[in-house]
């Protein structure tokens, strides 16, 4: 063996191995993004990705399942309001009124404190999963089914 500026022809080797493994990682990373190549489904018409589990929801609905067992719901959120309150339930989502600002993300937080008190759960039991900029929200509740948050929803919506 012999030795240039300090590196032998075998640790020259082994080095240029690893740097040629870091780019060819780096490379699939950056074309394949976060969550391509990792056994991703063909959306049909009543799927809906969900990123808590990575299993679809197989429900059309404002309020389905997602595979852990954790409830998923589509939120129609109108900030601004005098007071928080669910104000309907379509297909399309649940309807909630937050009385809070759509500044600052004031009213994300206060739309995931009022689901906490209003379902029963911890306010760490409710994830804002998409649309965190936007009045379409996808939120997922942990720690109750879907049957118990479509019977609160129903007594406390349109009070």
């Amino acid at each position: 063996m012999f030795s240039i500026g300090g590196l032998t022809k075998v640790h020259k080797s082994r080095l240029s191995q690893n740097i040629f493994q870091a780019c060819i990682t780096l490379c699939k990373n950056k074309n394949m993004g976060k969550n391509k190549g990792k056994g991703s489904t063909q959306k049909g018409k009543n799927e809906q990705k969900v990123s808590g589990c990575g299993e679809a929801v197989k429900n059309a609905g404002a309020i389905a399942s997602d595979k852990c067992g954790s409830v998923v719901i589509k939120i129609l959120a109108k900030p601004g309001a005098k007071e928080n309150g669910f104000t309907d339930i379509s297909t399309e989502g649940v309807g909630v009124q937050i009385a809070a600002p759509p500044t600052d993300g004031e009213a994300n937080a206060e739309l995931v404190k009022f689901l906490a008190v209003s379902f029963g759960v911890r306010k760490s039991d409710v994830t804002l999963e998409r649309g965190s900029r936007s009045r379409q929200k996808t939120v997922t509740v942990s720690g109750t089914t879907v049957a118990e948050v479509e019977e609160k929803l129903n007594s406390l919506c349109c009070k």
